[in-house]
This record gives C-alpha cells, sequence and structure tokens, in this order.
C-alpha cells in the first residue's frame, strides 16, 4: 500500500512538471509595447525633457535590456514576432497592414491551451488591414468577429481592438462588436486589460494580458493634463511627449493594480516599443537612422522586465535581445508547451539572462527589410557586430552610404553604436563568415514562406486594397 502511494505521489509529481495546468505557481503574463518610442524615448535612457517616472521606476527595479531590438523596423512584423517567436517575413508579414498567417502557433493559442485566461487590449494590426483615419486623431477600425484574423481567432479568450493605431474617443471592437468609447486610447486599453486581470486573479487563475498602446504613433494629441507638464516647449512636442507620458501614467497604473491584486511577485511585465523613433534624434538617442530602417535608430527599442518572484534584485544587461525572444521566454516561464510547434524559432529563451547565468548571446539576431525583395536592405548582429547587406537606402534602394556605393558594411555596435566606422575592409574574414550565415538564414526564411513550415503551401488571407482614406503606418 505505501509502494503504491509512493508510486503516486511520484506520478503526480512528474505531472505537475511535464503539465503546466497542474503547477500551482505559473507566473502571470503582461505584455506591454507602446507604438513609434525610440530608444530615447523615456527618461532613464537621458532624454533631456521627457518624464517617464513610472517607466524609470521599472528600469530601477527589473531588469533594464540596453540592447533590445525589435524584429522589424516596422509595426505589424515586430507584432508578429512577439506572438510567434518568428522572423515575421516567414509568415509574410512583410510590412504595415501585412496579415499574419492563420497557421501560426501563437503565444495566446499555447498558454490558452494550458489555462491561462488570455486577453488583447488596443492596438491588433495583424489582419491585413490598416483602418480608416476618420478623425485626426486617427480611430482606426473596430476589429469584427467575422475577421479571419481576430485576436479571437489566434488565441485570445476576451479582446478590445483596433487593426491598426488609435488616439482620443476610438471606436474599437468588444470580442467582435464595435463600440465608441471616449477618451485617451492609452487610457482605455489600460483599463479595459485591468477589467480583464482583476477578473482573473479573483478567480485565481493565470492570465496572459497583451496591451499594445496606440501611442505615440502619429497623429499625435495628447490630453491637456499631459501635455502639461511641457507647457514651455513647442505645441507639437507637447502632443508628442505628453503621449508618453500617458503610457508611462499608465504603466503606473497596470503595476500599482498588481501590487493591489497581491499578484505582482509572480507577474512578469515585459515593456516595449514596435519600432525604433520615428520624432527626430531625441527619439533614437541619437542612434543613426530611425523607424522605417536597419540602422540602430530603426530597430533599438526601451526592453524593460520585471519579475520580483524571478528578478529580486534589479540589474541592466548589455546582451542583445529581440522581441523574437519573448515567445520562447514565455513559454519556458510558464511551462507551456505548444503541441504542434512551428519551426524554426528565430528567438531564444531569456530565462538564464533572469538569473545572470547568460553573458553573451547563443544565435545571431537578424533583420531584412523585405526578403522577397533581392536588393533589400539586410543585417546580420552577431555581437558585437553588425553586419549590413545592400544598405544603399533604408530599404534596401539603390544609393550611397557615407559617399560611397558599398555591398557590405560592418561596425561594431558594441564601441560604436551610431554605426560611424566601417570595419569591413579590416575585417574579411569575419565579414565572409557572416555574410554566409545571413545568406543561409534568408535560404531558411524563404523555404518557410514558401509554405515549408506547415508542410506545404500555405493559406494565404490577402488584405484588401487600400482605399484612399485609409490611414498609412
Amino acid at each position: 500500500m505505501k509502494i503504491h502511494q509512493l508510486g503516486l505521489a511520484l506520478l503526480l509529481s512528474a505531472l505537475s512538471i511535464c503539465h503546466p495546468s497542474f503547477a500551482a505557481d505559473r507566473p502571470n503574463i503582461v505584455l506591454v509595447m507602446a507604438d513609434d518610442q525610440g530608444w530615447g524615448d523615456v527618461g532613464y535612457n537621458g532624454h533631456p525633457e521627457l518624464k517617464t517616472p513610472h517607466l524609470d521606476s521599472m528600469a530601477a527595479s527589473g531588469l533594464r535590456l540596453n540592447r533590445f531590438y525589435t524584429a522589424h523596423f516596422n509595426c505589424s512584423p515586430t507584432r508578429a514576432s512577439v506572438l510567434t517567436g518568428r522572423h515575421p517575413h516567414r509568415m509574410g508579414t512583410f510590412g504595415p497592414g501585412a496579415p499574419i498567417r492563420a497557421q501560426e502557433v501563437t503565444v495566446a493559442k499555447v498558454l490558452q491551451s494550458a489555462g491561462y485566461a488570455t486577453g488583447h487590449f488596443g492596438k491588433w494590426h495583424l489582419n491585413g488591414k490598416n483602418g480608416d483615419r476618420n478623425t485626426k486623431a486617427g480611430t482606426g477600425r473596430a476589429i469584427l468577429a467575422d475577421d479571419p484574423l481576430s485576436p479571437g481567432k489566434l488565441g485570445f479568450d476576451e479582446w478590445v481592438s483596433a487593426d491598426n493605431f488609435y488616439d482620443l474617443d476610438p471606436v474599437l471592437g468588444r470580442n467582435g462588436v464595435a463600440e465608441k468609447f471616449q477618451g485617451d486610447g492609452s487610457d482605455i486599453a489600460t483599463d479595459e486589460a485591468l477589467k480583464f486581470i482583476r477578473k482573473q486573479a479573483g478567480a485565481g487563475k493565470p492570465f496572459l494580458a497583451v496591451v499594445w498602446f496606440g501611442n505615440p504613433h502619429t497623429p499625435h494629441e495628447a490630453l491637456p493634463a499631459d501635455k502639461a507638464p511641457y507647457a514651455s516647449l513647442p505645441e507639437k512636442d507637447q502632443n508628442y511627449y505628453g503621449e508618453i507620458t500617458g503610457i508611462d501614467r499608465n504603466v503606473g497604473k497596470l503595476r500599482a493594480a498588481l501590487r493591489e491584486l497581491k499578484v505582482s511577485d509572480n507577474t512578469l511585465i515585459w515593456y516595449t516599443s514596435d519600432n525604433g523613433g520615428a520624432a527626430g534624434p531625441k527619439s533614437t538617442g541619437n542612434l543613426r537612422g530611425s523607424k522605417g530602417t536597419l540602422w540602430e535608430g530603426g530597430v533599438r527599442v526601451p526592453g524593460l522586465i520585471e519579475w520580483p518572484a524571478r528578478i529580486p534584485k534589479p540589474f541592466a544587461s548589455d546582451v542583445p535581445s529581440s522581441t523574437l525572444d519573448i515567445y520562447p521566454t514565455v513559454l519556458a516561464a510558464t511551462g507551456a508547451v505548444a503541441e504542434r510547434q512551428v519551426q524554426p524559432l528565430d528567438g531564444l529563451n531569456l530565462l538564464p539572462l533572469f538569473d545572470q547565468q547568460m553573458t553573451q548571446r547563443a544565435k545571431a539576431i537578424p533583420f531584412v527589410a523585405q526578403i522577397n525583395k533581392p536588393a533589400s536592405h539586410a543585417t546580420w548582429l552577431d555581437w558585437p557586430y553588425k553586419l549590413h547587406t545592400n544598405a544603399g537606402g533604408a530599404r534596401g534602394k539603390k544609393g550611397a552610404v557615407d559617399g560611397e556605393v558599398k555591398p557590405v558594411l560592418l561596425y561594431d555596435v558594441s564601441a560604436d553604436p551610431k554605426e560611424t566606422t566601417d570595419l569591413a575592409a579590416k575585417e574579411p574574414e569575419r565579414v565572409t563568415k557572416m555574410t554566409a550565415a545571413l545568406a543561409e538564414w534568408k535560404v531558411s526564411v524563404e523555404k518557410s514562406l514558401a509554405g515549408a513550415d506547415y508542410g506545404g503551401a500555405p493559406t494565404e488571407v490577402v488584405p484588401k486594397k487600400k482605399k484612399k482614406n485609409q490611414a498609412k503606418e
């Protein structure tokens, strides 16, 4: 009898490891993303005017990722990378408004199957549509129930979402039903997320809350109270900084609510942006390039993680990391396993970094402007070196870089973060090795794009042709 009981106990113990639904300490996950916030658009990175006390507090109390990158220089592709851990071009998400493929395994689908409640709040921009700019603030367009690529179709139990950026008084889709809201877009996304979080916390159920703000994307129109700290500055700056202040205020609101609900210790909050800054040198932290380019200013963004149960003491890391890493890290953190994982993954699990056991990155970070264009600009970040190919223009257009047409450029971005000194001529062996690795990865992406990862040709969801009044990213 005792042997039988011991065997049963061992079996239950094994199940608790193999099956996350048995685990009692699974962390809650909150993924927060701004829209067009650059690496320099935070106080803790030294912005001379912008005030972000809550983000600064998060940077001081958790893990600050000093070298955090987006998978692409534009919105929709980066969002696809967050959900899948795969480069967005593997699924045909080439640029703003391009759809994700329905066959992709998302973090929401995996956590949903593992017993998590899942919710999306804010900007979606993965359903192949760009939204209507029907007011100067850009309300976006509500995602409706019959949309084949709605958040609900990709693993979210609840959602209050727009298919593009949105600002004041937006129209959003609540679980597929259009609803008019009043107020600032960041407040609305946070308030809806907190309704969801409070409900799950009250029920004792682990949750995934994805909060994707529509700010500080153009056009900028901040609330008067958020503009007030910048009253001495030009109106344009007041609105831009005011929108980021609104985001910061809502990050503070989220963190305070988690503490109030007594779930903050075991909640992983991950904050970032979808691409580099678009509001000038201060926005990018004076890095080269900006949104729409593969230079550092176009793909390097704020990266903050708070999870007191796993990261009890604050620290900063210069190990490069990416939005590609969010999916594998969240799965490792929760113990959730995808039954039919689409391969390959381009990201990696950062839990060893959380534990300060990772001092260097085990794989390079790839970037390409558009894989289906042969002359497209591409880069390969194998720390500390960053290789550029076809860098004649932001998207691989023919042209000169620094007065010359150069097929390959190489920078040590640790010592030269502004990418000013080309080392290609001095490092021919390194250039050859990195060029070959980039070429091999691009072949892999082209195979994925052709449907190899799904066992055949993929089913495409083709976005409708944009109308003249539709907003551009």
